[in-house]
């Protein structure tokens, strides 16, 4: 596979705190990694270096020039319907056109092109900003917490729409989560961060579908669970 994304020796602070720590990570095209860690630990200031809104203290950062991110609120933007956001800062074009139109498909919202993002449901509107990004057909989609604000039921549909679209397409996948059993789900690699430095950087190769009773499941819950202070329970 090749690599889309190439971290050596990143670092950032802010005034006398250190957030980042000199940090190594290579994340191959097609790999889902999912990153965990207690708040304040360094997750979401990772994810803004990689969009470029935060530019590194020291260290070397390659990212691929096309990258999107889905954040945990949908950003619709809701004087324009929902095929508009979609395509939005795109060329108006019928090629465009008909890629958000396909985009909306993959994500099952069909025959809501044309809907105001008002009417959506969150977890509609949450999927149609999983079209907009996937319509640019990124090399690495960052995911922040997009599941975060959805009931529980509606959250294992969107886990599972979002693993389908990832294997489709085939981009680098980076997600910030606090849902161990999420990462589990989703992750062919888990990172934990904690002052500053990945204190687990765990491959899983567990066939998809995946059980949360399976004993090797659990195991791996238990563990990242200990990294991050938890005492585990029964799996959900």
């Amino acid at each position: 596979m090749s690599t889309a994304v190439s971290i050596t020796g990143l670092r950032k602070t802010f005034g006398d705190k250190t957030v980042l720590d000199g940090i190594d990570l290579t994340i191959a095209r097609g790999q889902f990694v999912v990153l965990l860690g207690p708040s304040g630990t360094g997750k979401t200031t990772l994810l803004r270096l990689l969009t470029g809104l935060e530019t590194p203290d020291a260290g070397q950062l390659l990212v691929p020039a096309r990258r999107t991110t889905v954040y945990q609120e949908p950003r619709l933007i809701p004087s324009k319907r929902v095929l508009a956001n979609v395509i939005v800062g795109q060329r108006r074009s019928r090629e465009h056109r008909e890629a958000g139109l396909r985009a909306l498909a993959e994500v099952h919202l069909d025959g809501k092109a044309r809907q105001w993002p008002a009417t959506l449901s969150g977890g509609e509107a949450q999927r149609a900003a999983l079209a907009r990004a996937l319509v640019r057909e990124p090399e690495l989609l960052l995911l922040d917490e997009p599941f975060a604000a959805l009931d529980a039921l509606t959250r294992l549909r969107m886990q599972d729409l979002v693993g389908d679209l990832v294997a489709r397409h085939r981009p680098a996948v980076l997600m910030v989560t606090h849902d161990v059993d999420e990462a589990i789900r989703l992750a062919d690699r888990v990172l934990i961060l904690d002052r500053g430095r990945f204190a687990v950087d765990t491959t899983i190769e567990l066939p998809r579908p995946r059980d949360l009773a399976d004993p090797e499941i659990r195991g791996l819950r238990t563990e990242f669970l200990h990294h991050l202070g938890v005492r585990p329970t029964a799996a959900r």
